[in-house]
């Protein structure tokens, strides 16, 4: 071995390796060993791949699961982060604790206690979106190989976090109200799942709502056969016509088997990145040890912010002032359905939420026909990406949120004329179901792709 040089003595310079040994050692480098079969098995989110078709200039899309962000309250949010730099910006700049800052902990459990779920500080976990508080519960529950109920459709996000974690989906029957719980049952029983995942209160993608009576039977069905439930409920606070609905984890049966995922992106702001679980407590522990293990903690500022604007804004007035635009949105985009789309094509009509569940007419395809609305200047997601098994290729989904009353009734204008050429060339060609990702669509993947929600985040965006 080669002694160090003095300080200050010259440093030999490197012996000199012929150009041919050089060479040689390129030519025998070893690849680096492959990735992890879960990496390549899982494709990535068709919804994303859609909406980077989308930017073109004039387009009106209904296709991002996106808050609106002029009704962002900017000021608001601005006066909270100037509060959380001055009453500390060393706390605010620091690590924190992985369960979150107990200021936030403890406003979400009041905020779920008002609600009708009596919840202390201790049973909440504050997450980086309520995208990884699924995530989370995947990684404490799920072995590879487990079984995984789901609702069909199904929020997209959630299939590609449980593919991830190598479980076997299985999608429970549904009708236009959601799971049916008799055909849960029997599910249960036959394939012994660890876990029900479902959005029961305005669904992402389908936009419906479980009715009362289900969900106590769904805990019921949970408690009788062992079941866990994860609940998750970014959309409950943006109710435009009937009565609140407690959630499951609020049912006889449910208490001890629920994890709950609450999020601030669809009421404060997504770019926050801010979400929460409620969980019982030893779920609520496995949980913590994954997050530790996957970020440490959520942003400290960014939780300080929050803490201190849902102590100084009347949050529930600023999310009634957003329930107000989204519902004239939603009404105006069921008004322009009905004057526009033929007879035979249906839709729903949600109580909240953000989006409308569509079918087109027998033997169509959404995901042939987005390529004619996109040459109209109007995009949606088709729904065959949020089923589980077979698909129903007529459903698409509408997102209503992010436009004006005028845009909407000018975009399904646009989706009309798009139906009447589809419809023309289906006629005349026959059956063709073109990619979405056709050359002719692919001229603006410059532009910075739009958010989904997840979840999405959650869902979720997607």
């Amino acid at each position: 071995m080669r002694a160090p040089s003095p300080r200050g003595a010259p440093v030999p310079a490197a012996a000199h390796v012929p150009a041919a040994t050089a060479a040689t050692a390129v030519a025998t480098t070893a690849a680096p060993p492959a990735f992890a079969a879960r990496a390549t098995s899982v494709e990535g989110s068709p919804v994303r791949e859609i909406l980077a078709l989308t930017q073109r200039p004039g387009i009106i899309s209904f296709a991002g699961g996106l808050p609106a962000p002029e009704l962002f309250d900017t000021e608001g949010l601005r006066a909270a982060y100037d509060a959380a730099f001055a009453l500390s910006a060393r706390r605010a700049l620091q690590y924190s604790t992985t369960e979150g800052a107990p200021e936030l902990r403890a406003a979400v459990a009041a905020r779920a206690t008002a609600r009708g779920l009596p919840t202390r500080a201790d049973d909440v976990v504050v997450t980086s979106g309520s995208q990884q508080a699924l995530t989370l519960i995947t990684a404490a529950l799920i072995e590879p190989g487990d079984v995984v109920l789901v609702e069909n459709p199904t929020y997209l996000a959630a299939l590609q976090c449980f593919a991830l974690a190598g479980a076997r989906v299985v999608a429970v029957p549904c009708d236009d109200e959601g799971v049916l719980p008799d055909a849960l049952a029997e599910l249960v029983a036959r394939e012994r799942p660890k876990l029900l995942y479902t959005v029961p209160t305005f669904q992402n993608p389908t936009g419906r709502t479980l009715p009362a009576a289900r969900r106590a039977a769904v805990a019921q069905v949970a408690a009788r056969l062992g079941l866990w439930l994860v609940e998750d409920d970014p959309y409950g606070d943006l109710r435009y016509e009937g009565e609140h609905l407690p959630w499951l984890a609020a049912h006889p049966g449910a208490e001890d088997r629920t994890a709950l995922l609450g999020s601030f992106s669809k009421v404060m702001a997504p770019g926050l990145r801010l979400g929460w679980l409620r969980a019982p407590a030893a779920l609520l522990r496995a949980a913590v040890v994954a997050k530790q293990a996957a970020d440490l903690h959520t942003s400290t500022v960014d939780q300080l912010a929050a803490a201190h604007y849902l102590a100084t804004v009347d949050l529930d007035a600023h999310t009634a002032t957003v329930r107000g635009a989204y519902r004239e949105r939603r009404d105006a985009l069921l008004d322009a359905l009905s004057r526009t789309l033929p007879a035979d094509c249906a839709w729903n009509r949600p109580e909240g939420g953000m989006f409308v569940w569509a079918r087109l007419p027998a033997d169509h395809d959404a995901t042939a026909l987005l390529r004619t609305a996109v040459a109209h200047g109007v995009a949606f997601v088709p729904g065959a990406p949020f089923h589980t098994g077979a698909a129903d290729p007529r459903t698409l989904r509408l997102s209503f949120t992010t436009h004006t009353p005028g845009e909407i009734t000018e975009g399904v204008g646009r989706l009309g004329a798009a139906l009447a050429e589809y419809g023309m060339r289906y006629t005349r060609e026959g059956r063709a179901v073109p990619s979405v990702l056709d050359p002719d669509l692919e001229q603006h993947d410059e532009q910075p792709e739009e958010q989904v929600d997840d979840a999405g985040d959650h869902h979720q965006a997607a």
